[in-house]
């Protein structure tokens, strides 16, 4: 990805260390040197963080900063290691909303594998639902006059 300040401001903004900026920013896509340049912080430095990894204080705080729904990301080829594990990379983790040590859902459809968060699947269920509420209709309205009419008619009795 290419070097865009404003993008980079965005992204790195309210995060608490530079460390967490550093994660935030290689989980968008952003090359190692101008992470550098934009933080004013040497080569070596971010790529000492991003190989060094996560301490696991910052795991969930760092998670929830970087995106808040799911995105897309180009194909990659992925290695499959002799025992069937495989390393789904950085970018493709942020998009996909995974939690540190969280669990995915997976399925294969027609010799795809397909892999769900729950984060997604809320997504997911929240667009369905929301496609189904005509225009102008507030579901949650709804629900409140639907339960003060069975409460009248329950205190009715």
């Amino acid at each position: 990805m290419q070097a865009n300040p404003v993008e980079m401001k965005r992204i790195a903004e309210g995060l608490p260390t530079i460390s967490a900026k550093i994660r935030a920013l290689d989980a968008a896509g952003f090359m190692r040197a101008d992470i550098a340049r934009f933080l004013g912080k040497r080569y070596q430095h971010v790529r000492n963080v991003l190989v060094r990894g996560r301490p696991k204080s910052e795991a969930t705080q760092f998670q929830g900063s970087i995106r808040d729904e799911p995105g897309d990301v180009e194909s990659q080829k992925i290695r499959i290691l002799a025992d069937g594990r495989m390393v789904i990379p950085a970018k493709m983790r942020s998009a996909m909303l995974i939690d540190e040590g969280g669990y995915l859902t997976a399925r294969v459809v027609e010799g795809e594998l397909r892999v769900l968060t729950p984060k997604a699947a809320v997504f997911r269920l929240q667009r369905r639902l929301r496609e189904q509420v005509p225009e102008g209709v507030s579901v949650v309205d709804e629900l409140i006059a639907e339960r003060r009419t069975e409460a009248r008619r329950e205190g009715g009795k």
